[in-house]
């Protein structure tokens, strides 16, 4: 398969999708019609509630639900073939993702910026609005868990027998260097564009050209080199500060910032598939159930369900609907940019997730027998091999290799504490009725949804399971982060369902995800209480069962809502 005509189709088909079917559910909810204030203007405080600008709010929400995850699962789902891998991006894209995301945006503005657990209480039922938000909570801390660690680690230094190895130590801690900078970049854009009222455009050209500044100078200075212990502590300190301010000082001027990272990173990738127009090795398709023969070594198993868990951020994820109800709907300025920032956002990234399946498909031959099989290594080192067969480019595959793994590693840093807002969010949530804020509660309910102390025991225990053993129960994140995207298709159809709107968009994707994660979970617990090694298994095998067991009960209350067979409170 030639990679740039595989490329541009699946570019036209997403771009032909968000011009149709985006518009066609725009229509069918009314999103725009009163001209309504969002909740950015009518509970604007300051802090959490900041009107912001369509494109600095893109790079936000872009910023947040990118991260790793449409490079990674389509490069591991890329043992099936390009052509299973090609179909769920699209399709899923179109039809799951993209409406899941669009429609949790929407109903969450249209229930004053509240998530989607807020959203379930009013459409469902508390009990399932509590259940919703405990899933909901231990989810993000993994996600805290896992960026926290994957940060820190690309930071780290390296000691040899006891003592610091500078040469090997030299690419984190250029990597840690520019990090620190861009956040200092960050502060000072924040501060111009929202409190000096700076030009948007200007500042965006004078913020570019301090990024490319920071990269310089981080990459010619880095004078800290500090143990991995030592930056998951440092990293915690920053996602608890970054996670109580205000979201104009830092999450918007740093995600708006860092988006700009993203989109070169895709413009370069395009410019190299596009120039360089190879033939692509991998097989159309390898057969049903992966056996261990193409990259690690490890097996998938099954193409059905392992094909749409391991591909979760490139076709639908569940962590897309707590970033748009979470921090997106509380800065959206006018409902009719939640199409364009929600639905786009999400084809945008499908069309990285092809860019992904087109760098794993050049350097096919190294990664079956496995030789590069990170997908961080095997992306960067498809897409940089490309962009050195073009002439103009030919000497600069390992600048082109360097900057494509700063722009993933920054993207993990922007969902980690994004993800620390949200479960801050939704640990104060858990504690208050339908309808308060954290300032309504008495009692030990003040203490527990004071955005401090909320923040504090979300920090301790992500950062400590971080640095614990986490990836023990990592394997898990994927069934769990789909049946997340299960629940909160399920919670918008029954919403609009209340609101007497058509929400039959929901029902097939919702019935798919349920059954594809209730699969996987079985799966889970089987091979672990079969194959029981050690007390990690145990455990791996409950927290699926549980999950299992919440999947179930949600959905018997959902269908019972969307049936109108639930029996009023």
């Amino acid at each position: 398969m030639n990679a740039a005509l595989l490329l541009i189709v699946g570019i036209v088909i997403l771009i032909i999708g968000y011009v149709t079917y985006g518009k066609w559910l725009a229509d069918q909810w009314g999103v725009g019609e009163g001209n309504r204030q969002t909740p950015a203007h009518e509970l604007e405080d300051g802090n959490d509630y900041v009107p912001a600008k369509a494109p600095v709010l893109m790079g936000h929400h872009f910023s947040s639900i990118a991260g790793a995850g449409p490079i990674n699962g389509p490069i591991q789902a890329a043992v099936f073939g390009w052509v299973p891998v090609m179909l769920w991006v699209l399709i899923g894209g179109i039809f799951f993702g993209a409406v899941h995301d669009f429609g949790a945006l929407f109903a969450s503005i249209r229930n004053k910026g509240q998530s989607i657990g807020e959203v379930i209480a009013t459409s469902i039922g508390a009990r399932a609005k509590k259940l919703f938000i405990i899933f909901s909570y231990l989810t993000l801390i993994l996600v805290v868990a896992a960026f926290a660690s994957i940060v820190a680690n690309t930071f780290t230094a390296t000691y040899t027998d006891g003592a610091l190895d500078v040469a090997a130590s030299a690419a984190n801690a250029r990597t840690a260097m520019i990090s620190i900078l861009f956040i200092l970049i960050a502060i000072v854009f924040g501060v111009m564009v929202y409190r000096r009222n700076a030009s948007l455009v200007v500042s965006t050209v004078i913020g570019v050209a301090a990024i490319i500044a920071c990269m310089a100078i981080g990459y010619n200075w880095h004078p800290i080199y500090l143990p991995g212990s030592t930056w998951m502590i440092i990293v915690g300190i920053y996602i608890a500060i970054a996670s109580v301010t205000p979201v104009w000082i830092l999450l918007q001027p740093r995600d708006y910032l860092s988006s700009f990272l993203l989109y070169g990173m895709m413009i370069v990738a395009v410019v190299g598939i596009v120039g360089a127009h190879p033939t692509l090795d991998i097989p159309a398709f390898t057969g049903f159930v992966d056996s261990a023969q193409y990259g690690s070594g490890s097996s998938l198993g099954s193409l059905f369900p392992a094909l749409f868990v391991t591909i979760a951020c490139g076709a639908i994820s569940g962590f897309h609907s707590l970033v748009g109800s979470g921090t997106t709907a509380k800065q959206l300025d006018k409902e009719t940019d939640a199409k364009p920032i929600a639905y786009g956002g999400m084809l945008i990234e499908c069309a990285l997730a092809l860019i992904s399946l087109c760098a794993v498909g050049y350097i096919w031959a190294e990664y079956v027998p496995g030789g590069v099989t990170t997908p961080t290594a095997v992306f960067a080192t498809g897409i940089a091999r490309m962009c050195a067969t073009i002439p103009f480019l030919s000497g600069a595959e390992n600048v082109i290799y360097s900057m494509l793994i700063l722009a993933v590693s920054a993207f993990c840093l922007t969902s980690l504490d994004t993800a620390t807002r949200l479960a801050r969010y939704m640990f104060q949530e858990f504690w208050l009725e339908p309808g308060q804020t954290y300032k309504d509660a008495t009692g030990f309910k003040a203490v527990l949804t004071n955005p401090y102390v909320a923040t504090i025991i979300t920090v301790v225990l992500g950062v400590a399971l971080g640095m614990t053993g986490y990836s023990k129960i990592w394997p898990l994140f994927g069934a769990a982060n789909q049946l997340l995207a299960a629940l909160g298709l399920l919670a918008v159809a029954a919403w609009l369902g209340k609101m007497g709107k058509n929400n039959k968009m929901f029902l097939l994707p919702m019935a798919f995800m349920l059954v594809v994660t209730i699969v996987s979970l079985i799966q889970t617990i089987i091979s672990n209480v079969t194959n029981a090694a050690d007390i990690w298994n145990w455990i791996r095998a409950a927290i699926a069962a549980l999950l299992v067991i919440l999947a179930g009960i949600l959905a018997v209350e959902g269908v019972q809502t969307l049936t109108g067979k639930k029996k009023a409170a």
